[in-house]
């Protein structure tokens, strides 16, 4: 369940956010489309609501163990941390949290060595 809510309710926006907000000035030589960045955060700050309820009972989205649906999110959390918009998990403190637990587990860690996101 929770890997169809991550490809249905957080990939999207987030895939959106990264081209706008990394992809597109940074490979394309183009200007951010800050409207369509703000439409798709508030589409993502509904699913960080979900998440953040969830997370204030448990430290994973399954449980008190991590599984793949947790994993599975590294990569684009690791870039919204690299975009202007990286303070909305400030609004969000389980949510924060989990991302850093996530981020700071040595396979993330060396994965993230080889993506090497530009804000």
């Amino acid at each position: 369940m929770w890997l169809e809510v991550e490809s249905h309710k957080f990939d999207r926006p987030m895939f959106v956010i990264i081209y706008q907000c990394l992809i597109i000035p940074n490979y394309l030589d183009g200007e951010t489309d800050v409207k369509v960045v703000e439409e798709n955060i508030e589409m993502l700050k509904k699913t960080f609501e979900v998440y953040e309820d969830r997370l204030s009972k448990f430290k994973y989205l399954f449980g008190d163990f991590i599984i793949l649906a947790d994993l599975s999110h590294f990569p684009t959390a690791y870039y919204l941390t690299a975009t202007p918009h990286a303070s909305l998990l400030d609004e969000y403190p389980h949510v924060q949290a989990w991302i850093i637990d996530i981020l700071a587990r040595p396979t993330a860690k060396k994965v993230a060595e080889m993506m090497k996101a530009t804000a």
